[in-house]
């Protein structure tokens, strides 16, 4: 039980749950609130009721005839009659005792008479008290600033039995022909019980307001945060496996509909990059079993060969020489192979080119005479338009353009082939056209044309075609110019291949 303790209490200050952070720091705002409250409310009452027991100390004091405190009254308690008139005058009249007021007679109160020369007089009735006094020089200056009508309210001074008293000062008369001051004092005890007593009810309100405040914000705060559970919920039951479902958006809270939004797109990113990786993860399954099949043909062939001269025929000329050859044409085809595999690794990893200003109808002319050395018998036609220039990487540009005329050449006729290739300018862009009278492509073949290893018919044998390699390079070429490639073609009809290139790509 010992243990439990201090790791209860350190939950309570620094608890892990938002629910409860939010209780506690609310409870506790609330409770330093109350907290000012009350100080503001002990200091401004304090002093309200000091005052009000001042002025009503001062208007009682207004209220009783100041020759009360004279000198003759105060040494007889009656004035001598002088002569008998005067006497039959006041015995026609109810006669009142002198200083019979009741403010004489308040418990804790003490009266004060200070004449001109600084004596002192006691003149409260029936009290215990023991009056504060000052000195004379104190006194002297009371009695200025009361005879300059200057405000005095109170003062706050202990006894000589150190029991703290409010003092209030009168002048006895009229400001110019006062006899003393008047001083009346009385025990602040029962001023600062009535504020004690207003001071434990406001402390008592508060207790209940923090104790209602629990009980009603903790279920307030528990349906508050439903939202950001089912949030919780639904982030605990996500895996790689279920990436489609997705959080409501609209809950009711700004915060909690932000983080939903933010929830479900990082769901959809998620979904899409895993779609991404496992589109990928395919095509390098695919691309290592094509190209482990590409390589192991050749490399069967060239093993075979072997084999055929280590059983003798190496003493034969001619079986060597054929062998020789064949051997020769299979290292070239891997060679061709591995150079075509790390040009594509090359463009996918830095797809940026270091491009450079270019002439393309230049550039396309300087090809005529390699292109038409390859066409053979076929037709060959340029349409090149002049003054076309922009940022390119011209050796890539170029074996695009070989990858593509090389192409067209192997699905045409070697003496009725035709090809054009065509140059031209549409605003911002360059269009390059390579087109043939060739057998053309079936459009179930059409989607598939630039995936790497891929043949669009069976005629494209290994002895007519590549590897499946070239288109799939040339697109990867366009793409890090930041252009496009499409083909159109009807079977029997020839083929098309149309190249969107920016002038000045950004």
């Amino acid at each position: 039980m010992s243990r439990r303790t201090p790791h209860a209490v350190a939950r309570f200050f620094a608890p892990r749950s938002l629910k409860y952070q939010l209780l506690s720091r609310s409870l506790l705002i609330l409770a330093a609130l109350l907290l000012l409250i009350g100080v503001l409310q002990y200091i401004i009452m304090k002093d309200f009721i000091i005052k009000n027991k001042a002025d009503s100390l001062n208007t009682q004091i207004m209220a009783m005839p100041m020759d009360w405190f004279t000198k003759g009254e105060m040494d007889t308690g009656h004035p001598e009659p002088d002569n008998k008139d005067a006497d039959e005058i006041k015995a026609d009249r109810p006669q009142r005792e002198r200083r019979d007021s009741p403010l004489f007679y308040q418990p804790g109160l003490s009266i004060v008479f200070i004449d001109s020369d600084g004596s002192v007089t006691d003149v409260s009735k029936d009290t215990e008290a023991s009056a504060p006094l000052l000195s004379a020089e104190e006194y002297a200056q009371i009695s200025n600033r009361l005879q300059e009508r200057q405000q005095m309210n109170y003062k706050i001074l202990e006894n000589a039995e150190g029991v703290e008293q409010l003092v209030v000062f009168r002048n006895a008369g009229p400001p110019n022909k006062a006899a003393g001051i008047i001083q009346v004092s009385t025990e602040t005890d029962s001023l600062k019980h009535l504020l004690m007593t207003q001071l434990a009810i406001f402390t008592g309100l508060s207790v209940l307001a923090l104790a209602a405040g629990l009980a009603l914000y903790l279920p307030l705060l528990r349906r508050t945060l439903n939202p950001l559970s089912r949030v919780v919920l639904a982030a605990q039951q996500t895996d790689a496996g279920s990436l489609t479902r997705r959080i409501p958006a609209s809950q009711g809270q700004e915060e909690i509909d932000r983080l939903s939004d933010a929830f479900n797109g990082m769901l959809e990113r998620l979904d899409a990059s895993f779609e991404t990786e496992r589109k990928i993860t395919e095509k390098m399954r695919r691309f290592v079993a094509d190209a482990s099949h590409e390589l192991r043909t050749p490399l069967t062939s060239i093993h075979g060969f072997l084999e055929v001269l280590l059983r003798g025929a190496a003493d034969n000329p001619d079986q060597l020489h054929r062998a020789l050859n064949s051997m020769q044409l299979e290292s070239k085809r891997i060679n061709r192979l591995v150079e075509d595999l790390l040009a594509l690794a090359k463009l996918d990893q830095a797809p940026q080119l270091q491009l450079s200003t270019a002439r393309l109808d230049e550039l396309l002319l300087e090809m005529e005479p390699q292109l038409q050395l390859l066409a053979g018998n076929r037709k060959l036609e340029f349409d090149v338009a002049s003054a076309i220039s922009g940022q390119f990487h011209s050796d890539q540009i170029k074996q695009v353009l070989l990858n593509l005329f090389l192409n067209a050449v192997q699905h045409t006729d070697a003496e009725a082939g035709a090809i054009k290739l065509k140059l031209e300018r549409r605003e911002n862009q360059a269009i390059i056209s390579i087109t043939d009278n060739g057998t053309g492509i079936a459009a179930a073949h059409l989607p598939h044309l630039f995936e790497r290893f891929y043949r669009s018919e069976s005629s494209r044998t290994r002895k007519n075609g590549g590897a499946g390699l070239g288109l799939a390079i040339t697109k990867s070429i366009v793409d890090a110019h930041g252009g496009a490639i499409e083909v159109i073609s009807k079977p029997g009809e020839g083929t098309t291949f149309q190249i969107s290139l920016p002038l000045h790509p950004q």
